[in-house]
């Protein structure tokens, strides 16, 4: 007994693998800008008034809060600026997408002391904002 399936046609494969990657580059830019802008935020109120956020002394990557502010406050003003790129659907932006992604959460995991639960959320963002940008292959 034969089994014959029909292939997917090259056209309708093509059109929905492009729907795919647009989705998923959208979303990884929507969640690369409310990043970013959370990001900025945390880092102004880190570098203005850091006695709001659990201060650890005996912390091996030692860094005081005002200087993690600064940390997040570029990298969250990069995010902003890839996520508006991604918007383009560019090679470099993905590119970019996935490095900016990969500092936040280093960053994140590095600050978990000092931001516990939100670091961990970041960190779980930045996850998927990669795992997005990396399954995306434009035809």
């Amino acid at each position: 007994m034969s089994h014959s399936s029909q292939p997917h046609s090259p056209h309708h494969y093509s059109e929905r693998s492009l729907t795919v990657a647009t989705g998923l580059t959208v979303f990884a830019a929507v969640m690369l800008l409310i990043d970013g802008f959370l990001n900025v935020l945390r880092g102004v109120s880190a570098i203005v008034h850091d006695t709001v956020f659990v201060n650890a002394p005996d912390y091996v990557y030692k860094f005081n809060v005002a200087g993690w502010g600064w940390v997040h406050l570029f990298l969250g003003i990069a995010a902003i600026m890839v996520g508006v790129g991604l918007f383009r659907v560019s090679a470099w932006a993905r590119v970019l997408g996935i490095a900016v992604a990969a500092l936040i959460l280093i960053a994140n995991f590095l600050s978990l002391p000092y931001f516990p639960l939100w670091s961990v959320v970041v960190m779980a963002v930045c996850a998927f904002v990669i795992w997005a940008l990396c399954v995306v292959r434009h035809d």
